[in-house]
């Protein structure tokens, strides 16, 4: 039940894909809405404090999701899908988790180029480790917004097909991913 099988992921697996998929969503929408708020604007300073920590801890559960991902069986392709099928999967979900790493990336870049820490809701700081770079902020912000937009698109491409696995190719892919058992051919 908690652990990946060879036919279908685990609840581990799955609660770490879609909750990685929900944060995902709602920093996009966040970081979209915060950067238009005006200086005097209650949320000009939390909005930001709030994109920060969450990215913080969403890192943490990548890097959690990318440990058990290397521990853990994962469950092998569907009967049906060709050669150039699965290989598209392997590359869609490296650029996913590379993607990924980028945006944080230069979101940590963007966040300590004044030299602060990322404070995570009073629980713990990341330090500033790289500073003082010519227009870090802007650069940084920059590359972190483009990276971002590339993500969502790819993780739509992503979800499309598991839409298409699932409605057109009536295989298990989907299935698998929600935690159920594959239907028996």
């Amino acid at each position: 039940m908690w652990l990946n099988t060879e036919e279908r992921y685990g609840l581990v697996a799955v609660l770490l894909h879609w909750l990685i998929a929900a944060v995902i969503v709602g920093l996009f929408a966040l970081g979209l809405w915060m950067v238009e708020l005006t200086y005097y604007d209650p949320w000009y300073r939390r909005a930001p404090e709030l994109h920060k920590g969450i990215g913080v801890l969403l890192l943490l559960t990548v890097l959690l999701r990318l440990g058990w991902r290397l521990i853990n069986t994962t469950p092998g392709p569907e009967s049906g899908q060709s050669p150039l099928e699965q290989r598209l999967a392997r590359l869609t979900h490296a650029l996913l988790y590379l993607l990924l790493l980028l945006v944080m990336a230069s979101g940590y870049l963007i966040s300590t180029a004044d030299g602060r820490p990322i404070e995570v809701f009073g629980l713990f700081s990341v330090p500033a480790t790289l500073t003082g770079l010519p227009n870090q902020a802007d650069v940084a912000g920059d590359v972190h917004l483009i990276l971002a937009i590339a993500l969502v698109i790819l993780a739509s491409v992503h979800a499309l097909a598991a839409l298409k696995h699932h409605f057109i190719d009536r295989d298990a892919t989907l299935l698998r991913m929600l935690g159920r058992h594959p239907p028996r051919r």
